[in-house]
C-alpha cells in the first residue's frame, strides 16, 4: 500500500465508495450465483498441474535417454 494512500486516508470517503458500491448493486439487482464449486476448481486444477508436472518430468527423462544414446554412440 503506499505510503501517500495511508496518509491521505479519510474514512468519510471510504465508507461514501463502500456504502455506494452496496446500493448499486442491490438498485440492480445483480446476484451472482456461483455454478460450482469454488474448491472443487482448486482441486481440479492442483490435479491438472501435478499432471503437466509428471509429463514435463518424463520428458526430460526421455531426453537425457537421449543425450546419453548420442553421447555413446560417438
Amino acid at each position: 500500500m503506499p505510503v501517500e494512500a495511508i496518509k491521505n486516508f479519510d474514512e468519510e470517503a471510504a465508507i461514501n465508495v463502500i456504502s455506494n458500491t452496496f446500493n448499486d448493486n442491490s438498485q440492480n439487482n445483480l446476484h451472482y450465483q456461483c455454478t460450482f464449486n469454488p474448491l472443487d476448481k482448486i482441486v481440479q486444477l492442483y490435479d491438472e498441474k501435478i499432471a503437466l508436472f509428471e509429463r514435463m518430468l518424463k520428458d526430460k527423462d526421455a531426453m537425457i535417454d537421449e543425450l546419453k544414446r548420442l553421447k555413446n554412440d560417438k
